[in-house]
């Protein structure tokens, strides 16, 4: 199980937590984009190897929303590029 350092409870279990999502994915508004522009959106999601930027809510604990980076090949919580 993927165990996540919270700022505010120290290290959680991940079933504490709901994932967010990558940093920086942006959500098209629906009404702009084509219907193949949207069903592309829902149903093709990035998979990229190595460490990315995550968000994750920790629904049941404090109720904070943490930023971490995640190496996607071993599940283990890494420091980012910028030492964070």
């Amino acid at each position: 199980m993927l165990k996540i350092p919270c700022p505010f409870c120290g290290g959680r279990n991940e079933s504490e937590f709901i994932f967010g999502g990558p940093v920086g994915a942006n959500r098209p508004d629906p009404n702009a984009v084509s219907d193949a522009e949207w069903v592309e959106y829902l149903t093709i999601v990035p998979n990229p190897l190595g460490p990315v930027q995550e968000k994750w809510w920790h629904a049941r604990g404090c109720g904070e929303w943490l930023t971490i980076w995640r190496d996607t090949r071993t599940h283990d919580i890494v420091e980012g590029p910028d030492g964070a």
